[in-house]
């Protein structure tokens, strides 16, 4: 009898680990970029829903955060709004890593004023001006007297980076300007502080910003499609080496033609 009762309990231990192996989620981490966060949020939102196996966790931190975070191995997919540095390569390969670059969207960055500011143009040069502290007053401009409120990304984000590249010509961000971790974070102190200048991906355009035209083209989904907005950089997902599994499925579907729809809805230019 006690046999019997040994044997029955290990039966159903063996049952009970087996369904729990039938039952246990597949994981993937990401990690990185707020520029990109709507995206991944998104669309691992419906990836999810379509497939109740798979648990999909998403986080911001910057660009940088989730390049690193991949190099670390604490990451499956780094989402970045840059491409990765060389250095960066270096310091992956050097730990047996491989990154692996995946366009998902492309964007602009949008250059934005406080609403009640009757600035609508300005030209790359004048960005760069204002950011690098030669002008400071709105009135050098052409608009109303009152000191320029310069607000920028951090240096950990992968907008700041093009930003740097797209606009800046790689000068220095004045001292004073206010380093901001998020796309919300600018978004908000450039939509209550009326002589504030900041930039944002299209996907945190609202109705509490003003654009301005940048070179005479305003930022859009059509003028980035084109070419003809100037301040245009691609979306970037990084795996380590060719996804494999679940994470290529995952990467598949953002790709495909209705994860690209999900991308359009986030106010971003899918890759048509």
């Amino acid at each position: 009898m006690k046999r019997l009762v040994a044997v029955m309990v290990v039966g159903l231990l063996g049952l009970g680990l087996a369904y729990g192996r039938c039952f246990a989620k597949e994981k993937i981490v990401m990690a990185g970029s707020t520029t990109v966060l709507p995206i991944a949020q998104k669309t691992a939102e419906v990836f999810m829903d379509e497939n109740p196996n798979v648990d999909i966790s998403v986080r911001g931190g910057g660009s940088s955060v989730g390049i690193t975070a991949l190099i670390d191995g604490t990451c499956d997919i780094a989402d970045s709004s840059r491409p990765i540095k060389d250095t960066e390569i270096q310091k992956a390969n050097s730990r047996g890593k491989d990154p692996v670059a995946h366009i998902v969207a492309l964007d602009g960055i949008a250059v934005v004023v406080n609403k009640s500011n009757p600035i609508s143009k300005l030209s790359k040069k004048q960005v760069r001006d204002i950011y690098t502290g030669k002008i400071t007053d709105w009135f050098q401009l052409g608009g109303n007297p009152g000191k320029i409120v310069v607000v920028s990304r951090d240096t950990s984000s992968g907008t700041f980076e093009a930003f740097g590249v797209l606009v800046m010509n790689n000068e220095k961000v004045i001292p004073s300007a206010l380093m901001q971790a998020s796309n919300q974070a600018v978004a908000q102190i450039v939509a209550q502080t009326p002589g504030a200048i900041g930039y944002v991906g299209l996907g945190f355009m609202s109705k509490e910003l003003k654009p301005v035209e940048i070179d005479g083209v305003m930022p859009s989904k059509e003028t980035v499609l084109s070419g003809k907005y100037p301040v245009t950089r691609p979306l970037f997902m990084y795996t380590n080496g060719k996804p494999q599994g679940v994470t290529k499925e995952y990467l598949d579907f953002v790709k495909s033609p209705r994860g690209q729809d999900l991308v359009e809805t986030q106010g971003y230019v899918g890759l048509k």
